[in-house]
């Protein structure tokens, strides 16, 4: 290569001009360049090549853009400018993509009014590069105008303004200028249709995909295989299945992302098994896949709970050495949660050579799933003090299901603070969940301080806080809501009468429940299921209106189910009704007899008339399908420490000081309220496991003498503790707080919030 070497007008130093500069500058090793080149004028010049002047000078200022320095490149651009250098289009190319991918808008803008100086009729390249720069930038005041201001448009500016337009949602102004290219005679690209038809994702512009349709079969372009499957995922995203199969069928070559498409939809609308016979059919077909089907296909056994065929394609990802993918890993793990086949979902997740935090999202929510919910927590302290990248709102939102499952607030407080601080609450269920934590925990404060917190509260936290209410016996504050809600012009959903159902059943609102049934088709539009008549039934049936409620059984549009006979027979123990206790009861063991209400609660109305025989064929009934009771739980939380006890417990390190806190309370014990001559049955109620965590509560008092006693149970409380419990808050005057599976008793001064309605 030859080098001549001229003395510059503009510059006091001597500077190398290379030969052939435009090839030079795209082929260049910038890298070799200063950072910074004189620009002085100087009045000695023995050689004027005014057509060599500013080679160098582009070719830096390329350097600078393509390494992205635009501070220093248009601190050199002055300088050119000052000396009188001139900018070449390429470099002005350059610069303009250098802003572009920096989204520099400001210096976009200078740049773009500078070129405006320099070039009278800028060609269509250049000018297109300045389009693409302004909606690349998020400009679409500015590219609007300069297209409007474009003497001249080619296939790049229309494609430009057209993907701009419906990327922002504008398919209006993105279909017009489709339409003016064909007006103007111009022939669409296969990339103009490829970007419209992304562009139409639901069923309200499946007309205009038709339409678009029609015009690629004029065009000849139907054997095109990125615009066939561009309109088959059109079909699918506009819900029209029936045209995306008929485009798949005609295919010449069925490509994997077309098949994977069509399954995707049929997933979608719930056709999983459409989905798994096109896999199957493709399958033999001998059709290569890519890792992305499979996880299509696994959603789709998950949804039909389908084990056997899951575990089949489990093999064949086996085979294919995929097992240690994420991306099929973790569709592995979900389908095996949802399958309730936890162990292999954890084999699964084991394989994964590098999970994410959706795989680890799936895990810690498989926990929760299978009620292993301390699990959960340990896994997400694990988590959080390793690798903090792999949590996402979904865990998060799961660990607060777990913290609302175990009571424990003070876990559940600090995740959300940690939620917090990493912006990680999920914007509709994360909030919902905190909610129900906060709600369960006995925290009604705080839960009011989430709901009021939120900007737009959707259905879901809505109905969250009403069911806390509903939960905590606060039914006029919970129908409150409700109407509160409707006034918003929020519609209720089945879910929310659900908690307004519950609300009424916790107060006896009989009259109110049966309103509310009947409002929700004629005034919402939500068809009641058989949860709502089994409400509805549990209303009239802890009223003591037994008959009402075995009449309204007979002449609901469902067949009763086993909770309906649960909530029915669980009023006739209530209120002592042997006769249509004994009906109940055999009822729900022919349609569960593995639910072991239907046995003990026939046990303790026979025991309580005295029949002792019929008690004991129940017990001998549970032991021949054996069946045991659920053992009943107790805890409550001490500094910070969680104290578990069971019935008869103790294993506790003051086991002593809590039983002789107990004996304190023998006179009542002794008392017609319990009506109970047996010295062996009063000794079991001293044991009961609600018992020991309130004499824990009350030895343990620190601080303030005067704070609630709060204990969590994992069954319903029975009616000799209750009692108990309401004695205690009268004697001691400590208020006590208790819940149970079903809703809060706050005992004070001898009284329950429940009014010994529950």
């Amino acid at each position: 290569m030859t080098i001549i070497t001229i003395q510059s007008s503009y510059s006091p130093s001597r500077i190398q001009v290379i030969k052939n500069t435009n090839s030079v500058i795209k082929h260049a090793n910038f890298d070799q360049f200063p950072s910074w080149v004189s620009l002085k004028t100087t009045t000695t010049s023995s050689v004027k090549l005014e057509h060599k002047q500013g080679q160098v000078e582009n070719l830096h200022l390329v350097s600078l853009s393509k390494h992205g320095k635009l501070n220093e490149a248009f601190e050199f651009f002055q300088e050119m400018d000052k000396a009188g250098v001139s900018i070449s289009p390429y470099t002005y190319q350059c610069l303009f993509e250098a802003c572009r991918e920096l989204k520099s808008l400001s210096h976009g803008r200078v740049l773009h009014d500078r070129m405006r100086m320099a070039f009278e009729n800028p060609s269509v390249t250049l000018q297109n590069c300045v389009l693409l720069m302004y909606c690349e930038c998020g400009s679409l005041v500015d590219a609007d105008k300069l297209f409007d201001e474009m003497p001249e448009l080619n296939a790049v500016s229309r494609v430009t303004m057209i993907s701009v337009y419906a990327g922002k949602g504008l398919l209006g102004k993105a279909v017009g200028l489709f339409s003016r290219m064909l007006e103007s005679g111009d022939k669409p690209t296969s990339s103009v249709y490829t970007t419209l038809l992304k562009s139409l994702v639901n069923p309200s512009v499946l007309g205009i995909g038709r339409q678009i349709h029609g015009h690629v079969i004029r065009a000849g372009l139907c054997n095109n295989a990125s615009i066939e499957t561009g309109i088959l995922n059109m079909y699918v995203k506009c819900g029209w299945l029936k045209g995306a199969k008929l485009v798949f069928d005609q295919m010449a070559v069925k490509k994997p992302v077309a098949s994977t498409g069509l399954m995707v939809g049929y997933t979608q609308a719930g056709r999983a098994r459409d989905a798994l016979k096109l896999f199957v059919d493709l399958l033999t077909e001998g059709v290569e896949w890519d890792s992305f089907v499979f996880s299509v296909v696994l959603k789709a056994c998950a949804s039909l709970e389908a084990l056997n065929l899951g575990e089949q394609i489990h093999a064949c990802v086996a085979k294919l050495g995929l097992e240690s993918e994420v991306s099929v890993g973790t569709p592995l793990v979900d389908f095996y949660i949802k399958c309730s086949s936890f162990e292999s979902a954890c084999r699964a997740f084991q394989n994964i050579s590098e999970p994410n935090d959706v795989s680890w999202s799936a895990i810690i929510s498989g926990y929760c799933q299978m009620s292993q919910f301390e699990e959960a927590i340990k896994t997400f302290k694990s988590l959080r003090s390793k690798n903090a990248a792999v949590l996402n709102s979904f865990t998060y939102t799961s660990i607060f299901q777990a913290c609302s499952v175990l009571a424990d607030c003070n876990i559940g407080s600090q995740v959300h603070a940690d939620a917090i601080k990493r912006s990680l609450i999920g914007s509709q269920y994360g909030e919902s969940a905190l909610i129900t934590m906060y709600s369960k925990c006995g925290c009604l404060d705080d839960a009011n301080e989430v709901f009021e917190s939120m900007d737009n509260p959707d259905i879901v936290a809505w109905t969250s806080f009403i069911s806390g209410h509903a939960y905590y016996g606060n039914a006029s504050e919970a129908l409150r809501l409700f109407e509160n809600m409707v006034s918003c012009g929020m519609k209720p959903n089945s879910v929310t009468f659900i908690a307004v159902l519950t609300a009424c059943s916790h107060a006896g609102l009989v009259t109110q429940g049966k309103h509310y049934l009947d409002m929700m088709l004629q005034n919402y539009n939500v068809a009641p299921t058989i949860d709502h008549y089994d409400c509805m039934i549990d209303i009239y049936s802890r009223a003591g209106l037994l008959d009402e409620a075995l009449e309204f059984m007979k002449n609901m549009p469902f067949q009763p189910d086993a909770m309906s006979w649960k909530c029915f027979l669980s009023g006739c123990w209530t209120h002592k009704n042997l006769e249509l206790g004994e009906i109940a009861g055999e009822e729900l063991r022919k349609l569960d007899p593995a639910d072991t209400a239907g046995y003990v609660l026939p046990f303790n109305l026979y025991t309580r008339a005295g029949k002792w025989e019929e008690a004991a064929e129940m017990m001998k009934l549970m032991n021949e399908r054996m069946l045991k009771k659920e053992l009943s739980c107790s805890w409550i939380r001490e500094k910070g420490k969680i104290h578990r006890f069971i019935v008869g417990d103790k294993h506790h390190p003051q086991t002593q000081e809590i039983y002789e806190k107990l004996k304190e309370f023998d006179d009542f014990m002794e008392g017609d309220v319990f009506q109970c001559s047996m010295t062996e049955r009063r000794e079991q109620l001293l044991d009961h496991s609600e018992r020991l965590a309130i004499a824990f509560g009350l030895i343990s008092a620190t601080g303030n003498a005067r704070a609630p006693i709060k204990v969590f149970k994992n069954l319903r409380a029975c009616p000799d503790c209750h009692e108990f419990a309401k004695h205690v808050s009268l004697v001691t005057e400590r208020e006590i707080v208790i819940r149970d599976s079903r809703r809060f008793h706050h005992f004070k001064e001898g009284q329950c919030s429940c009014n010994d309605y529950w």
